[in-house]
Parts: C-alpha cells; structure tokens; sequence
C-alpha cells in the first residue's frame, strides 16, 4: 500500500495470513504494523477531504469578493450612464442602461451559482 491509499482486500488477507503463519511471537508486531498503516491511510484521506474542503471555501470567498467588487463598480459606472441617459435619451434610454448593468450582475451571479452548483469543479 503507498501513502494515501486505501487498504485493500487482499492486503488484509496477506497480514492475517502473515500473522497465522508466524504465529504468536510476532503478533504484536504485525498487529501494530497493520494499524499503522490503517491510520496513515485514515490521516491521507482525512487530509484530502481538509483540503477539498479549505479549496471550496477560499474559492467561495474569492466569488463573493468578485460578486461585490462587481456591483460596486456598477453602481459607480451607473451614475454617470444614468446622467447622460436622463439627459440625453430620456426614460426609454435610463430604463435601458440600468437593464443593461442589472443583466451583467445577473450573469456573473448565475455563473457563480452554476459553478457552485456542480460538484466536479
């Protein structure tokens, strides 16, 4: 068994043989050798799962510091489009260029929820 693997059948098999075979002077010693290599292969998979776990979270954090850097820029960019919009074009155009702005936070909302939503990522 290499680090981070799990035992497998065979490699049971293989250390109760092993333990019949050589009988009770060296019991202890297969016993221990056989838990140790149980518990590196709990520590691997456990850290792994640490791992994917922290990997989540950090890229969670990372979509929601996106997700609001983006409506702030569009709040900021949305003043001055509102501005020339009222000026120039009147409601129809206002009412077009914050559809706009509201649509490309929505996107970017979905393609994070859409990200989040599939487990193979």
């Amino acid at each position: 068994m290499s680090e981070g693997q799990p035992v497998e059948r065979q490699e049971v098999e293989a250390f109760l043989e092993t333990r019949r075979e050589l009988g009770p002077a060296y019991e202890r010693e297969i016993v221990d050798a056989f838990a140790e290599r149980i518990e590196r292969a709990v520590a691997a998979q456990a850290g792994e799962r640490v791992e994917d776990v922290r990997r989540r979270r950090d890229d969670e954090r990372g979509d929601r510091q996106r997700q609001l850097a983006l409506g702030i820029v569009s709040l900021v960019a949305g003043i001055p489009i509102t501005a020339i919009s009222a000026a120039m074009v009147d409601l129809p155009g206002l009412v077009v260029s914050w559809l706009g702005i509201v649509g490309v936070n929505a996107a970017h909302a979905s393609a994070i929820n859409g990200r989040r939503a599939r487990p193979d990522r």
